[in-house]
């Protein structure tokens, strides 16, 4: 099974389409935070704010709209000047409607680079201990008064 699991692609795409459907069918405006440290990512830098950018990607703030299992992609205007948008699908950190917040936050998938990190295993070795410290205590009921 875990063969199986190794050789799937990455569900954040399928999600992203998915979500941006399920916004725009309930008559929300939808928009995605995205990761603008991610190697490749092609955004307006005048609008990062601690390395992050959300951009909306409903139909009246772009124009040809892709999302593939790649990249996400689109043209659009930025204070007036056209530019073309490229984001990898491992950079968009969530998808969620403006009028209600109602979405999804990714977090890291198995068998992805995380985009924070160098090194999948990177952050996994500290945290690892903790964890299994944690673990091995039994739970307790405190009665308060």
């Amino acid at each position: 099974m875990s063969k199986v699991a190794a050789t799937m692609t990455s569900s954040r795409a399928y999600l992203i389409r998915a979500l941006n459907q399920w916004i725009l069918d309930n008559g929300n405006t939808p928009h995605i935070v995205v990761d603008a440290g991610v190697q490749d990512v092609e955004v307006p830098q005048n609008y990062v704010s601690n390395g992050q950018i959300v951009l909306n990607i409903s139909a009246s703030a772009v124009q040809q709209l892709a999302v593939d299992n790649e990249a996400l992609s689109f043209s659009a205007r930025f204070g007036g000047v056209p530019m073309q948008v490229w984001v990898p699908i491992r950079a968009v950190m969530a998808i969620y409607a403006k009028e209600n917040g109602q979405g999804m936050v990714f977090g890291h998938e198995p068998g992805s680079p995380d985009p924070d990190q160098e090194s999948p295993l990177k952050g996994e070795s500290q945290s690892a201990p903790q964890s299994d410290e944690k673990a091995s205590k039994k739970p307790t009921l405190t009665v308060v008064k």
